[in-house]
């Protein structure tokens, strides 16, 4: 019993990874590009620094957001134990 749990906490946590990593990495992608270009031109703005993260982030999200149901709707049937 103790390992099955085991093994769901396991698979939890890394649907929960790889549904998570695509906005992830294009926050940090965009993140890491604004803040390189703030500090090549020398404008230290929170918000040109902010709004394009927020922007790529909900764009990433509306597209990826079929393919993250899907797979967190993959994962409960399995875990919950139907076909």
């Amino acid at each position: 019993m103790e390992t099955e749990l085991a093994e769901l906490v396991r698979q939890a946590v890394v649907t929960g990874l790889v549904v998570a990593a695509p906005v992830l990495v294009v926050g940090f992608v965009v993140g890491t590009l604004t803040g390189l270009v703030q500090a090549a031109t020398g404008v230290h703005e929170a918000i040109l620094g902010f709004v394009p993260r927020v922007v790529a982030m909900a764009a990433t999200l509306l597209v990826t957001l079929p393919w993250m149901v899907e797979r967190l709707v993959e994962f409960l049937r399995q875990s919950a134990g139907g076909s």
